[in-house]
């Protein structure tokens, strides 16, 4: 299938292979917040050090084994993967700072908008996004609220919090809409090591013009920063790099959302005094129902010729 036949398609079911693929991711990201929580580092820090792990991880593997890909690299391929990069900095750079000005509800809620944002740079570059998308994207933001409870205040700081969240939504999307851009013709390994290097790089500036603390934490922080490293970042993230080689961003956006009920079942788990809030089953349903009308509207993609190593 063409590339230009993929830009007309928009929204289509992804392959039996992807699915299981964003299981795995799921289940991986799903241990952030909770980690994030128990972590005494600020939150900035912990997105640099998670991307500055993963890049440091990935970018020897890449300089070994894919170095004539990162030679041939075209001046769009190299373009995209660095605004990528950027647009991941920005989301965290957002939404983590807007947790301080509202409340972790609306900024959960607010970022979890970012499916609607997919859907909707997907139609601006001319794709197709038919009614059912739309009723599956509704659908499963629902679950979200229900679980969220967002509770949308007036103040000006909340305001301005609320504002924050929002945008790391629209990063989101436009990260995954330029890293779908970039895997198709570019490997998992190549594109995620310049990806999180620059994503890292950028961060360091945010944390030194910031001041954040970026050591001095107890060796259990460290352990945490890893394990955050190991799964969230370098099993989660990169294995839903992988998929959007065939997968819309928009389904891809779409299940990040189960990572809300994920993260509360990890909690009660793991967690001393956390339990999975009883809402988490109707907003998973929900949740379900809503991605699997999504994924019914389209049609099925062909399997990925690109090595996804």
């Amino acid at each position: 299938m063409t590339v230009d036949a993929l830009d007309r398609q928009g929204v289509t079911r992804p392959p039996t292979r992807d699915l299981g693929i964003m299981v795995v991711a799921l289940l991986a990201v799903s241990t952030s917040g909770p980690l994030i929580a128990a972590t005494a580092a600020p939150a900035l820090a912990i997105a640099f050090w998670r991307n500055a792990m993963g890049g440091g991880v990935l970018l020897p593997v890449a300089l070994v084994r894919n170095r004539a890909e990162l030679r041939g690299l075209s001046s769009r391929e190299r373009a995209l993967a660095l605004l990528a990069g950027l647009l991941l900095a920005l989301h965290f750079a957002t939404w983590i700072p807007s947790i301080r000005y509202t409340s972790v509800a609306s900024a959960t809620a607010l970022v979890a908008t970012q499916p609607i944002w997919s859907a909707l740079i997907g139609k601006a570059r001319g794709e197709r996004v038919g009614r059912q998308v739309w009723v599956g994207i509704v659908v499963s933001l629902s679950g979200a609220l229900l679980l969220t409870g967002a509770d949308l205040q007036v103040s000006g700081k909340a305001l301005l919090g609320d504002g924050l969240a929002l945008l790391g939504g629209l990063f989101a999307a436009a990260y995954m809409t330029a890293g779908s851009e970039v895997r198709r013709s570019v490997s998992t390994t190549t594109y995620t090591a310049v990806c999180y290097s620059t994503t890292a790089l950028l961060l360091l500036v945010a944390c030194l013009v910031g001041r954040q603390r970026l050591s001095g934490y107890d060796s259990s922080d460290w352990v945490k920063l890893v394990a955050l490293t190991a799964g969230a970042q370098l099993l989660g993230h990169s294995l839903f790099n992988v998929v959007l080689r065939t997968t819309s961003p928009t389904v891809v956006s779409l299940s990040i959302l189960f990572e809300i009920p994920g993260a509360a079942l990890v909690a009660a788990l793991f967690v001393s005094g956390q339990h999975v809030p009883w809402l988490a089953v109707p907003s998973a349903a929900l949740l379900v129902t809503g991605l699997a009308i999504v994924i019914r509207s389209g049609s099925r993609t062909t399997e990925p010729s690109v090595p996804v190593e």
